[in-house]
C-alpha cells in the first residue's frame, strides 16, 4: 500500500488522538474524521498490513516507527502552514483547513522555505 494522502491523514489522526488521550479505537478515527466503521476498519486492516500501526488485543491502535514518522512529517507540515496562515491574518479555522489541503502536496523545497519565512514572520511579530 502506497501512503497515500488518504493514509497521511488516518496517520495525522492517530498522532492528534494519541497526544490526547491514553488510548486510540477505531471509533475514535470515526469520529475525528467523520468516516463510517467499516471505512475506517478496511483502511485500518491495510496499515497494519503495511507496518503503519499495531492493534492489540484490546484493539489500543499504535503508530509503528514508520507510521510515527509518517505522521509526525505531515503534522509537522500541518502545523507550519497553519501558523504561517495565521501569521498573515487568516482565521484560525480556515487556516487549519487550509493547510490540510496543502500539506499533502507541497515540495519539501517550498516547505522549508516557509518553514524559514515563518519564523522569521513570528520574530518580527514579538520584536513589534
Amino acid at each position: 500500500m502506497a501512503i497515500t494522502e488518504a493514509v497521511e491523514n488516518y496517520l495525522e489522526t492517530i498522532l492528534i488522538l494519541s497526544k490526547q488521550q491514553p488510548d486510540v479505537h477505531a471509533i475514535d478515527i470515526c469520529s475525528y474524521l467523520g468516516y463510517s466503521r467499516p471505512t475506517v476498519s478496511i483502511v485500518l486492516k491495510k496499515m497494519k498490513d503495511d507496518g503503519l500501526v499495531t492493534v492489540n488485543s484490546d484493539n489500543h491502535i499504535t503508530l509503528t516507527e514508520k507510521g510515527k514518522q509518517v505522521a509526525e512529517h505531515i503534522y509537522d507540515r500541518h502545523t507550519v502552514i497553519s501558523e504561517f496562515f495565521m501569521l498573515l491574518g487568516v482565521k484560525r479555522d480556515t487556516a487549519v483547513e487550509d493547510a490540510c489541503k496543502i500539506e499533502h502536496d507541497i515540495s519539501d523545497e517550498t516547505f522549508e522555505l516557509l518553514r524559514a519565512h515563518c519564523r522569521r514572520l513570528a520574530e518580527e511579530q514579538k520584536i513589534n
